[in-house]
């Protein structure tokens, strides 16, 4: 894992957007098509927004980070790790899917892959651990997230990720002794306290 690299790209297209603005182009166009649940402030609709995408992006490398941390710890890194390395790859060598797609708007794009296959790890490893690898639930930022991509783009990218964890995550690995003990030790305190450091 690379968080370093994440993290300057992001850094790189934050700069590219104070010259250029155009995620807030975007934004601003997206604002007037956006599903009726996603209220935004009447006086800053467009900061508001952009200000939830920058998050958004900046996000990616920390939960990346914690899901691999958890992971180690559960004993199944060695499954969980390549799904976390596509998610990572996603940003750094984009898809041709979202070729041509720039800055914190290209980025956007990279950060639905990621944060979806976060969430689709997540749930597995609810339905298997019955608690999540990470307790951040990015559902309502994905939706979000997804309405800003567009269909039928973003189900283009849904697919990419459903094809990126089949059959990398298998039942098989929930199983293992390690993750067996792992899931003991989830009523362990410490777990719990730092299950609540997340936001």
């Amino acid at each position: 894992m690379n968080p370093a690299a994440l993290r300057q790209l992001i850094a790189q297209a934050r700069q590219q957007e104070a010259g250029e603005q155009t995620l807030a182009r975007f934004l601003q166009t997206q604002l007037e098509r956006l599903h009726p649940s996603i209220r935004l402030p009447e006086d800053n609709a467009s900061g508001a927004l952009s200000a939830f995408v920058i998050a958004y992006i900046e996000e990616v490398p920390d939960v990346l980070d914690a899901a691999a941390d958890v992971a180690r710890e559960a004993g199944i890194e060695a499954a969980v790790k390549p799904v976390l390395k596509i998610a990572e790859q996603f940003f750094l060598q984009p898809p041709t899917l979202v070729a041509g797609h720039e800055g914190l708007e290209g980025l956007l794009d990279e950060a639905y892959l990621a944060h979806r296959l976060v969430e689709e790890v997540n749930d597995r490893y609810i339905a298997h651990l019955g608690q999540p690898l990470i307790p951040l639930d990015t559902t309502r930022a994905n939706l979000i997230a997804h309405q800003l991509i567009g269909e039928p783009f973003a189900n283009q990218l849904d697919e990419a990720e459903h094809h990126a964890v089949d059959g990398l995550l298998d039942e098989e690995v929930f199983s293992l002794p390690s993750a067996q003990a792992y899931r003991q030790q989830l009523r362990d305190p410490k777990v719990e306290e730092a299950c609540k450091r997340w936001p």
